[in-house]
């Protein structure tokens, strides 16, 4: 019988995310993932009562995509 072994789940904190997305305000990013439908960007997720954090997987992968989409359309300009 084959096991699988999960790969663990890494989770980033308010902080974490404003550095990773330019230092943005706490309010940007709320602001963001209150209207994910619009921005792409993750929703968090209450890992307790007091306590919310973001996908870190979740996180990179949206910002990936809006350096490729910025790259596209720099690359459209030329």
């Amino acid at each position: 019988m084959q096991q699988t072994t999960a790969t663990p789940t890494n989770f980033l904190r308010l902080p974490d995310v404003r550095k990773i997305c330019g230092n943005v305000s706490a309010a940007t990013v709320w602001a963001w993932a209150k209207h994910s439908d619009k921005t792409g960007f993750p929703k968090p997720i209450k890992l307790s009562e007091n306590c919310t954090a973001w996908n870190a997987a979740d996180i990179e992968a949206w910002a990936q995509a809006r350096v490729a989409e910025s790259r596209a359309q720099q690359s459209g300009k030329a």
